[in-house]
C-alpha cells in the first residue's frame, strides 16, 4: 500500500519532471527561434543594402539627366517664347529654387516676365472666400463682365487678375487701363490676398507655379482653389501652364484636381516635374503649345498623358 509520503513524493517528481522538460524544451526553442531570427535579419539587411544600391544608381542618372538637359536646354528652347511677356504667379508653397530657376528658362526662350504675383495663404483658404469675392466683385473693371460661371473665390479672382494682367488673345493689347489694374492689385494686396513687387504689367501667357500642397491638409479645398484660379486665368489670355513638382499631382493637389476634371483639363495645361530641369523646358514648351491652341498633361506623376511636349503617349 502506497503511503501519503510516497504519494506526495510521486506527485514531486512529476511537476520536477515537467519543470525540467519546460526549461530544455524553452532553451531548445529560444535558441531555434533566434537562429532564425538572425537568418532573417541578416536577409533584410541585404535587401536594404540592393535596395540602397539601386537607390544611388537611380540618383545618379537623373543627376546625369539633369545635367545633359541643362546642357542642351538652352537650345530646345530658344526664340520658343520670342519677345512673349509671361506674368507668373505663385501660391505660398512654391520652391524660391523652382521659381528662380523657371524665370530664367523663360528668358532663355526669349520670353520676359512682366510681372510676378504671390498669392497668400489667405486667398488659397476657403475660409476667407466670402471676403476674397466680395472684394473681386468691387474693383471690377469698367466695360469687364466677369463670367457667369465663375462663382467660387478661386474662378472670380482668377478671371478678375486674368482680365487686367493678360493682354487679350485675339490683339494682343491690355484689356484694362494702367489704372484699373493698379486699383485692382492693390486692392486685393490691401486685403492681405496677393503680394507683389515693383510694376506688374500685362503678359500674353500665365504660368501658375504651386508647390508640394499642403501635407497636413489643413485646407481641403486649397488645390481646387489654385485649380480653379489657373483655369479662369486660361481664359481670358493667351494660354496659362500649371506647374508644379510631382506631389502637386497627387491626393487632392491643384494639378491632380485639374486632371480629374475634364473641362479644365481640356483647356489647362499641367506640368508636374517643374522641380527637374526637364519640366522647366517642358513648361516652355507647354506655353509655346498653348499659343497654338493646344494643351497637354506633362510630367511623370499620377494622370500624366506624356513626359514632355511632341513626345508619344505611354
Amino acid at each position: 500500500m502506497i503511503s501519503l509520503r510516497q504519494h506526495a513524493i510521486s506527485i514531486a517528481a512529476i511537476f520536477l519532471a515537467l519543470a525540467i522538460g519546460v526549461v530544455l524544451g524553452s532553451g531548445l526553442l529560444s535558441n531555434g527561434m533566434l537562429s532564425g531570427l538572425r537568418d532573417d535579419k541578416a536577409q533584410l539587411q541585404s535587401e536594404i543594402e540592393d535596395l540602397n544600391d539601386t537607390n544611388n544608381r537611380l540618383t545618379e542618372q537623373l543627376i546625369a539627366a539633369d545635367g545633359f538637359d541643362a546642357t542642351v536646354g538652352d537650345r530646345i528652347v530658344r526664340d520658343t517664347l520670342a519677345q512673349r511677356p509671361v506674368v507668373v504667379f505663385t501660391t505660398p508653397d512654391t520652391d524660391p529654387g523652382a521659381l528662380d530657376a523657371l524665370q530664367r528658362t523663360i528668358g532663355q526662350a526669349g520670353g520676359s516676365v512682366s510681372g510676378r504675383v504671390s498669392l497668400t495663404e489667405s486667398f488659397v483658404d476657403a475660409v476667407n472666400g466670402d471676403q476674397l469675392r466680395t472684394l473681386v466683385t468691387n474693383v471690377v473693371p469698367a466695360g469687364t463682365q466677369l463670367r457667369t460661371g465663375a462663382v467660387d473665390q478661386g474662378s472670380l479672382a482668377g478671371d478678375l487678375l486674368g482680365s487686367v494682367l493678360l493682354l487679350n488673345p485675339q490683339t494682343a493689347q491690355p484689356q484694362t487701363t494702367p489704372q484699373e489694374r493698379v486699383l485692382a492689385l492693390d486692392t486685393l494686396r490691401g486685403g492681405g490676398f496677393v503680394e507683389f513687387d515693383g510694376d506688374v504689367q500685362p503678359g500674353q501667357l500665365a504660368v501658375v507655379l504651386t508647390g508640394s500642397g499642403d501635407p497636413d491638409n489643413t485646407s481641403g479645398n486649397r488645390g481646387a482653389v489654385i485649380a480653379r484660379f489657373a483655369g479662369a486665368l486660361d481664359g481670358r489670355g493667351a494660354g496659362t501652364v500649371l506647374a508644379g513638382p510631382t506631389t502637386a499631382a497627387e491626393g487632392n493637389g491643384p494639378i491632380a484636381v485639374v486632371r480629374a476634371d475634364a473641362a479644365l483639363a481640356a483647356v489647362l495645361s499641367t506640368v508636374d516635374d517643374v522641380d527637374r530641369v526637364s519640366g522647366r523646358i517642358t513648361t516652355v514648351l507647354a506655353l509655346q503649345e498653348q499659343l497654338a491652341g493646344g494643351t497637354g498633361r506633362y510630367g511623370t506623376g499620377p494622370g500624366a498623358a506624356a513626359v514632355t511636349v511632341g513626345a508619344a503617349q505611354p
